[in-house]
């Protein structure tokens, strides 16, 4: 066996592991914590504790980073992974059939790796944790909770590997500090002038 083929099977025995782990009360918390609406509230407070962190003039400058952000890890998740990859949901592979425990019928598209859910929160909670300077203390494992729990929910509903919410949480940071970064070379621009 390669090196790869027992990554993939470390990543399949670990999917069965934890998507075999299901009870009815746990399908519907999971599906809540999966469903992006749920979050609407919680990006508001997101735009609310970087106006009080940077004023107005740090909102307005971030508006189009959080944007380009969210375009790169969302995006970028299928163009650079899901589209090059094509490895199957676990939903959708041939020889999980039957072993998969799938909530209301939802499976996704095609492929999984890398999940976008996993991208897109990652890269939110890097740049948060950025824009807020790691400031109170707790805020960097709060915000890494939140992303891994949903990470997690996207695992316990058979449509994702491990493998590919580790993936994407790594992708999505890089991109939530790269866009961090990049929020902080505007503004320093912006005060000069």
């Amino acid at each position: 066996m390669t090196w790869t083929e027992a990554i993939l099977a470390a990543d399949r025995t670990a999917f069965l592991a934890v998507n075999g782990a299901h009870s009815a009360a746990a399908d519907g918390w999971m599906t809540w914590l999966s469903d992006m609406r749920l979050w609407f509230p919680v990006y508001v407070l997101f735009l609310v504790l970087i106006k009080l962190r940077w004023g107005w003039r740090g909102l307005w400058l971030s508006l189009p980073v959080v944007a380009l952000m969210i375009f790169c890890s969302d995006t970028g998740s299928v163009v650079f992974f899901k589209d090059v990859f094509h490895r199957l949901r676990p939903c959708h592979a041939p020889d999980l059939v039957g072993l998969v425990h799938i909530v209301d019928n939802h499976c996704g598209g095609q492929y999984g790796f890398i999940s976008s859910h996993a991208s897109n929160h990652f890269a939110l909670a890097a740049f948060m944790a950025g824009m807020l300077q790691r400031r109170p203390w707790w805020v960097l494992p709060v915000l890494l909770l939140w992303a891994g729990l949903i990470a997690y929910s996207r695992v316990y509903l058979g449509v994702h590997y491990p493998g590919d919410v580790i993936v994407g949480a790594l992708y999505g940071s890089l991109v939530g500090g790269l866009a961090y970064w990049l929020f902080r070379w505007i503004h320093q621009r912006t005060i000069e002038k």
